[in-house]
C-alpha cells in the first residue's frame, strides 16, 4: 500500500525533528522540520539535500572559504563525502534529506 505524505503538514516536536519516510539498504530518506540552524558537521557519506517548504540559507565550506547559497523549495542540494556545511532555516523549514542511515 503507497504511503502519501504532505510535508506542509509535518511539523516535528524539536527542530530537526524527522518523520521516516523509506529507507534503500544503508540509505535512509527523512523529512525533518525546523526553525534554527544545525552545526556544522561532515556526514559520513553523500547528502542530498531538498527543500520542500520554507527557504535554507545553506553554509558550505570549499578550500578554506566560506560560502552561503540560499535555497528555496524545490531546491536540492548536494554533499559530496568531505562537504563541511550546515542548514540555517530561515523561519521554518521542511527539509528532505537522503543520507546514509544514522549519518550525523
Amino acid at each position: 500500500m503507497p504511503t502519501i505524505t504532505h510535508p506542509q503538514d509535518f511539523t516535528a516536536e524539536r527542530a530537526w525533528g524527522a518523520l521516516d519516510i523509506a529507507r534503500f539498504g544503508n540509505t535512509s530518506v527523512r523529512l525533518h522540520w525546523t526553525d534554527t540552524p544545525y552545526v556544522w558537521h561532515v556526514n559520513d557519506g553523500q547528502e542530498v539535500f531538498v527543500v520542500v517548504d520554507g527557504s535554507v540559507d545553506m553554509f558550505y565550506r570549499e578550500a578554506g572559504q566560506e560560502h552561503c547559497v540560499r535555497l528555496q523549495a524545490d531546491d536540492i542540494f548536494h554533499a559530496e563525502v568531505g562537504c563541511e556545511h550546515v542548514a540555517h532555516p530561515v523561519g521554518a523549514a521542511r527539509i528532505l534529506v537522503i543520507e546514509t542511515a544514522g549519518s550525523v
